[in-house]
């Protein structure tokens, strides 16, 4: 199992719509708005890490009043 921790930056004023998003999608374990330079942060799960960077590119970043996003590949132990 790989896992990875999304740093995600929305539309201002959208933090809530796009975790409300986010939850919705079946690899995404934990999702919560914070402060600082990001807006959201998101865990994935997937099998691989070729799965994470296609759920990354393909679901994550096209969600409405997503801007940018940063990921981050969990070190598998």
């Amino acid at each position: 199992m790989a896992t990875a921790f999304i740093l995600i930056n929305s539309e201002i004023g959208e933090e809530n719509n796009v975790m409300e998003q986010l939850l919705e999608l079946p690899n995404v374990k934990e999702a919560h708005v914070v402060y600082g330079v990001y807006d959201l942060i998101a865990k994935i799960e997937a099998e691989d890490t070729e799965s994470l960077k296609k759920i990354v590119t393909e679901n994550l970043r096209a969600l409405d009043n997503v801007r940018s996003t940063m990921t981050m590949i969990c070190v598998e132990q």
